[in-house]
């Protein structure tokens, strides 16, 4: 492993392979440049603005990700590693197998994270789902209590350019991906959150058991609490199994009635019993429920999220006032159970983040009669379950994606007499739209939860969750 564990440390000089140029690469490099050391980016394709800023900041540019590209390079002092490249990829075994170490941009950031005197107290959230929608509520509280706070990893914002802000934060809230924790070394947060697990990304990992050995290092190490679900066995497993610092607490959230150490909700009350000095006889009231209506639809999911987020908030002394506070102001991010529009009874739901079966569930748990919008790239999960859960409250199903196949499949075995409709090919969302309006009546709620990735047809969730609220509009209110 490298010895340099400092932004003051000498980092000229190195020689680093940096694999994959998205946001997170290039910030990545342009850190690595700043600090001297010798850069090449490997990558199969790469913007023309990347390519252009690679040669401004010195730089170079492969443009192929094979071993034999990275063996061009006489010496390699340690690779860092974008969640594009799974551990199956040959220029990662070739990696392993030569010794050469491999970090994160999170590792990195790690290691870097004293540039300014302000050096910032890190918390890390994970979970198959609900984990942006946290990091940024969590953000907001540290926000409305007066902190230098900013949400970053995995969430968009690249690590390293908090990391180098010249003001710096007091708090960093890092969502983490479970690729990046697969190859993540050492880091030690203030307080850490496993929000659930289910399966996911199973192509990437190659198993159920590495997934989840992957999310569990999100609590390595921790300081002052792990916060875990009450309702999913896994996070209780991880928090059980961590290796955390003397006299961290484990704290539970749940979306029911609390036990002793847990964030929770008592009738149309969130309470606190884990962060009072009588937790045993009492609870502390944080919030109403009528707070969190102002976010969005109040689904499980969400009451969830909020109670994880305040669990963090409250390990680190946040005030019962400035949450309720923060929880009211606080606006959640697009394509996330998001009410588009409600027009002749019928309500219109973009939750477009639904990439897998578990975020699906949360949305299909949230409504009565659904006229459901679902596929894309399935990732090796299979959506079974969620046919045989929710296929009474399904009124219709509308299929997309570039391989219907397996879906369309499922549907006629489980489903033989609920109305499809299959979708493949050019303008496909507003097809869907189309195909949704004539199926769902007074009552009813169009879905688009697609349980499964997006770009066989679009560029990401984004992009699909924005072609269906533009469909929406243009076709219910033309």
């Amino acid at each position: 492993m490298i010895s340099q564990g400092s932004w003051h440390d000498n980092w000229a000089g190195l020689h680093v392979a940096v694999l994959g140029l998205g946001k997170s690469g290039f910030s990545v490099a342009d850190t690595l440049c700043e600090l001297g050391a010798e850069v090449t980016v490997f990558a199969q394709s790469a913007n023309a603005q990347f390519s252009e800023l690679l040669e401004v900041i010195g730089a170079k540019l492969v443009l192929s990700d094979s071993v034999e590209s990275l063996k061009s390079l006489t010496q390699i002092d340690f690779a860092v590693v974008s969640p594009g490249f799974p551990p199956s990829h040959p220029t990662i075994q070739w990696l392993s197998q030569s010794g050469i170490p491999m970090l994160t941009d999170i590792d990195l950031a790690w290691r870097l994270r004293d540039k300014t005197d302000r050096v910032a107290k890190w918390l890390t959230i994970t979970g198959t789902n609900g984990k942006t929608t946290t990091t940024e509520l969590v953000t907001h509280m540290l926000q409305t209590a007066g902190y230098r706070a900013i949400s970053c990893g995995n969430i968009g914002n690249p690590i390293l350019d908090a990391v180098r802000d010249p003001e710096g934060f007091d708090y960093l809230v890092v969502e983490i991906s479970s690729f990046q924790l697969h190859y993540s070394g050492e880091f030690n947060p203030a307080a850490s959150a496993f929000l659930n697990l289910a399966p996911d990304h199973i192509d990437w990992h190659g198993s159920e058991q590495a997934y989840f050995a992957a999310k569990a290092k999100v609590y390595q190490g921790t300081e002052l609490a792990i916060v875990y679900n009450a309702a999913d066995a896994k996070t209780l497993e991880a928090a059980e199994a961590a290796d955390v610092v003397e006299g961290c607490r484990a704290v539970a959230f749940t979306t029911g009635m609390p036990s002793v150490s847990m964030v929770g909700y008592v009738e149309e009350y969130l309470v606190d019993r884990a962060f009072i000095s009588d937790r045993y006889a009492a609870a502390l009231e944080i919030a109403e429920e009528s707070d969190l209506e102002a976010i969005g639809v109040l689904s499980e999911h969400l009451r969830a999220n909020v109670a994880a987020a305040t669990a963090l908030a409250r390990a680190l002394d946040v005030e019962p006032a400035v949450i309720k506070q923060a929880i009211a102001s606080f606006e959640l991010s697009p394509h996330r159970i998001q009410k588009v529009l409600q027009h002749d009874g019928v309500l219109f739901i973009d939750d477009s983040k639904a990439t897998n079966a578990h975020a699906a569930n949360a949305s299909l748990s949230s409504f009565d009669s659904i006229v459901w919008i679902v596929g894309g790239l399935l990732k090796g999960v299979d959506p079974t379950p969620l046919l045989l859960e929710h296929g009474s409250k399904l009124k219709a199903a509308v299929v997309i994606g570039a391989d219907t196949h397996e879906l369309e499949g499922l549907f006629a075995n489980l489903l033989p007499n609920l109305p499809l409709k299959v979708i493949s090919g050019e303008s496909v969302m507003e097809q869907a739209v189309g195909f949704a309006l004539g199926f769902a009546g007074p009552g009813d709620t169009v879905l688009l939860a697609p349980a499964a990735a997006s770009m066989d047809q679009f560029q990401d969730y984004a992009d699909r969750g924005n072609q269906f609220q533009a469909e929406v509009r243009r076709q219910v209110i033309q």
